[in-house]
């Protein structure tokens, strides 16, 4: 173990990572500090001795003293005398202990490290789960007003970023809902699911704890039920000396999870915001810069950072993936430098990416020309087929006509490329071999794509009905 530098006070003439202060929330930091987590290991520590007192092994005087100074965090002294024995949780045992002159004889009594560490972490997991389940339930409240206010609207759609049929704007939120729907089920699940490691000791037998209790008909197991009960949270059934790190990647992978989803939600906008597109834009704030060179410039740059954030949180389960699989026999120590890092970032950048989207998706903009001028120009294309099952119906030849409308389609696409307006529908009206079936009236009705839209509104408004079932389970 290198050595451990004091904790200055930190400034920006040192390196700070950009979660300490840039991205993520005051909330889910406060989960992830020091002072946080030393509260919590001292917590564990009275609900051991609470137990140990009913067990008749600890005075109700030594559990009011730590009770007493439970919220006495001192963490520079924690830090100088782990300085000298480096050891990190001795050194808070021992600060505490030098607090609590009638409790301290007694704090950690048949415990190992991990029998405090990984129940705290697991308390930590929870609360920044639920921290994290409160964003994507306020994403999926927006997200169904929205769906509903724009379920009938009617705009292209695009397959391989080119113009297929028409769709409506919140048939194609609706798609973004439902990946959000299933995020949500996912860290509810594995939010419930979150164990700590209980009370069993160096490698997961209990036999400190058998030994400490001979003679007090207490068991072990009673013990460790009574300590979980006060922390609530349950623990799990087996252990090493450490939980399974397998519920780590289960976490890592539920946040990542969503992370793709939002990453999808910004990829889309920063395309449909491109003025060749236009249709939608993030917000923009009126003294907001875009460019430092080109002052026109309104560049997608919450969309373009919630990508950035979450392309990294997609790459730190494969370290939690590893956390688990290469986890020897009882117990290896190679994971706990990395959990230290990797675990509060991978929440602290997950809680930036989901308040930045609520942020962009309260703020969206739909913009009702370009998505008409759009639908217009390329979603007669699409409208052909009503023209041709038509014709076929007035008894035309299918092949035939097929053939009439992909010539004149590629007439009017050629028109398009060259900056002009769309003159597929009058090649269509004026073409002999189609008006023979359908009268040239007839002909530009059914080229009007803005009904041509299936049972899109009703899936999009079924599914904004789905989200709020699910918001109010």
């Amino acid at each position: 173990m290198g050595s451990v530098p004091s904790s200055p006070m930190f400034d920006h003439e040192t390196y700070l990572s950009p979660l300490t202060w840039r991205y993520g929330g005051d909330a889910m930091r406060g989960v992830w500090s020091e002072a946080s987590k030393r509260r919590l290991l001292r917590r564990f520590w009275i609900a051991l001795a609470r137990a140990q007192h009913e067990a008749g092994l600890v005075s109700a005087e030594q559990v009011a003293d730590l009770c007493a100074h439970q919220d006495d965090i001192d963490i520079a002294t924690a830090e100088a005398i782990e300085r000298e024995i480096r050891h990190d949780l001795m050194a808070e045992i021992k600060t505490y202990a030098g607090q609590c002159a009638v409790g301290g004889a007694i704090i950690h009594l048949g415990a190992t490290s991990m029998d405090v560490l990984d129940n705290v972490d697991a308390l930590r997991l929870r609360q920044a789960l639920d921290l994290i389940v409160g964003h994507v339930e306020r994403l999926l409240a927006v997200l169904a007003a929205r769906i509903e206010a724009e379920a009938h609207t009617p705009a292209i759609a695009f397959t391989h970023i080119q113009p297929a049929e028409p769709t409506t704007i919140g048939y194609r939120l609706a798609q973004y809902g439902l990946d959000l729907l299933t995020d949500l089920v996912e860290l509810r699940r594995v939010r419930n699911g979150i164990r700590g490691k209980g009370l069993k000791g160096a490698v997961g037998t209990s036999a400190s704890y058998t030994q400490l209790l001979q003679g007090t008909g207490w068991s072990a197991r009673q013990l460790e039920a009574r300590v979980m009960e006060q922390l609530g949270i349950d623990p799990f059934p087996v252990a090493t000396q450490t939980y399974a790190r397998k519920q780590d990647w289960l976490v890592a992978n539920a946040l990542a999870g969503l992370c793709a989803s939002l990453h999808k939600f910004a990829f889309d906008l920063r395309i449909l915001q491109s003025p060749p597109f236009g249709e939608w834009s993030e917000p923009f704030d009126t003294k907001q810069v875009g460019s430092s060179a080109m002052p026109f410039k309104r560049n997608p740059i919450a969309a373009e950072n919630i990508d950035s954030l979450a392309r990294l949180v997609a790459a730190l389960p494969r370290v939690v993936w590893d956390n688990a699989a290469l986890s020897l026999l009882e117990r290896t120590l190679d994971d706990s430098a990395n959990r230290r890092i990797v675990l509060p970032e991978i929440f602290l950048l997950t809680d930036e990416v989901a308040t930045r989207s609520l942020r962009m998706l309260e703020g969206l903009r739909i913009w009702s020309g370009p998505t008409a001028r759009n639908l217009r120009d390329y979603g007669i294309f699409a409208a052909t087929e009503r023209v041709l099952m038509a014709a076929v119906q007035a008894g035309g030849d299918r092949q035939e006509l097929h053939e009439v409308i992909r010539e004149q389609s590629l007439v009017a696409w050629a028109a398009l490329q060259e900056g002009r307006a769309n003159p597929l529908a009058e090649l269509l009206a004026v073409d002999e071999r189609v008006t023979r079936y359908v009268p040239a009236s007839i002909v530009t009705g059914l080229l009007d794509a803005s009904g041509h839209v299936g049972d899109a509104p009703e899936r999009a408004q079924a599914l904004a009905a789905q989200i709020r079932v699910l918001l109010n389970a």
